[in-house]
């Protein structure tokens, strides 16, 4: 007697889909057991077969029926679609056989699962890790398959989505949709294909934002890009990361920024929703937020509309102003690849032997004093103050009397002592000025470099490309 069951996985539908391992094993078969839909997918197979089928929700009845005919002595194909070891029979005949101590011998054959055949229709997005959710709360409950879709979401997984609908679950998709748009981009590509090694085979790419339940059914796959998955003439394309590490494309960049760059996705990501911030607030707050890793500091960012465009223009312009820092600290901050490469002119006057002198001459601090100095050697500089609110306070006086005529202004004194109000006098004393502020009391030289950097990358932040000079 034979007494032995193939677990078998015929793949998506059509029979190209089918294994010469798995074609071998059905062709020793004596009998089929399976969901009936699968088993006229394989009809020419099963000619002249003992056949036992059942609908849906009767697993268990067909694993019975698998083993009494194991038992009579027959060879017995137990058939899934796609893997039988992927959302398939064959872990319940494993745990039957387990448990009931069956001398029937099972033998698992691979199948092309639905998620594989699907990513091959879409293009390439599960190029990097990935995993499977199904969404089929019959025998898992819904709040585990939530914290498992949370799991994914945040871990940036490239993400299956099996059994994504049905009439009975209409709502789940959506749900595992609201949860992705808190921990991705609403614009991350999303594949959909249906019918997939069938005649009704169709596929299509759209976005996690305007994914919609209503067009996907029990016979559709889903597929949810991570962060570096990208759209490109309807297919999906997930990067492994060969051509940076191995020099296919973009040779020229260097670590420093490519850790840069992933950084900022990352920062991106956990920002969730940004849609209320100008392009300009958010490519300064992204800068920040990496500066200090304080996802709160963009609440306090306060851009003059414009200010980082119009800087930047300037500072790559033939004629660039000079950057004028109220520390030592913040002109070395400012990335010297880009200085030396736009040739541009950046001093710092707080130690200058003139602003020592006029410090105690005046009896004033050394940064008033250096705002003086600085003002008649470049009095259209863009003075980035990260320090001393007594120095941006006397550059908006000087300014009002119309000594300096600051090309812009970053106000980002830190402390306690006439801070706050430094920047309140900067954003109301000096309206027409290209201006960033950070409220409050925060700041810091290290802030004030880090929004000149920011400014200085401008031009990158639409393809999301910081770094240029490290």
């Amino acid at each position: 007697m034979t007494n032995k069951i193939f677990i078998t996985g015929i793949g998506p539908g059509d029979l190209q889909y089918l294994t010469p391992q798995a074609f071998h094993a059905l062709n020793r078969c004596d009998a089929f057991v399976g969901y009936k839909m699968y088993l006229q997918l394989i009809t020419p197979l099963t000619e002249g077969k003992e056949t036992f089928s059942s609908g849906m929700k009767q697993e268990t009845n067909r694993a019975e029926e698998a083993f009494r005919l194991a038992e009579e002595g027959k060879t017995v194909a137990v058939i899934s679609s796609g893997d039988a070891g992927v959302y398939g029979m064959a872990s319940l005949l494993w745990e039957m056989k387990m448990n009931n101590n069956s001398p029937v011998e099972l033998e698992v054959i691979p199948g092309i699962s639905s998620m594989f055949a699907a990513a091959a229709l879409l293009g390439a997005p599960l190029g990097h890790d990935f995993c499977a959710i199904s969404m089929s709360d019959l025998l898992t409950p819904w709040e585990t398959i939530e914290n498992r879709i949370e799991a994914a979401a945040k871990g940036d997984f490239v993400t299956a989505v099996y059994n994504p609908v049905s009439n009975d679950r209409y709502w789940q998709l959506m749900r595992l949709r609201e949860i992705f748009l808190q921990h991705r981009n609403p614009q991350t590509p999303v594949g959909i294909a249906r019918q997939v090694g069938r005649p009704e085979e169709e596929a299509y790419v759209t976005t996690l934002e305007l994914l919609d339940a209503s067009s996907i059914d029990m016979l559709s796959m889903v597929i949810i890009g991570n962060s570096q998955t990208q759209s490109f003439n309807g297919k999906l394309i997930t990067p492994r990361g060969y051509s940076n590490k191995y020099g296919v494309e973009k040779t020229d960049i260097k670590p420093g920024r490519q850790i840069m760059h992933r950084s900022f996705h990352q920062i991106l990501d956990e920002m969730g929703d940004v849609s209320n911030l100008s392009p300009e607030h958010l490519w300064v707050a992204l800068y920040c937020i990496h500066t200090t890793a304080d996802f709160s500091i963009s609440s306090l960012i306060d851009v003059k509309p414009d200010s980082v465009d119009v800087l930047h223009n300037k500072l790559k312009s033939s004629k660039a102003p000079a950057i004028i820092t109220d520390s030592n600290m913040g002109a070395e901050g400012i990335r010297k690849g880009m200085i030396d490469k736009l040739g541009l002119t950046v001093k710092c006057y707080i130690n200058h032997e003139e602003t020592l002198a006029l410090a105690n001459e005046k009896n004033i601090t050394r940064a008033q004093a250096a705002v003086h100095v600085a003002i008649k050697e470049h009095p259209d500089a863009i003075f980035v103050f990260g320090n001393a609110p007594t120095g941006l306070m006397e550059l908006i006086r000087l300014s009002r009397k119309g000594y300096a005529s600051p090309t812009g202004v970053i106000g980002v004194p830190v402390g306690f002592v006439n801070v706050k109000e430094s920047k309140h006098m900067l954003k109301y004393g000096l309206p027409d000025v290209p201006q960033v502020i950070i409220k409050g009391g925060r700041g810091g030289s290290n802030l004030a470099a880090t929004i000149i950097n920011a400014i200085l990358s401008w031009d990158e932040a639409e393809n999301m490309n910081p770094g240029e000079g490290m």
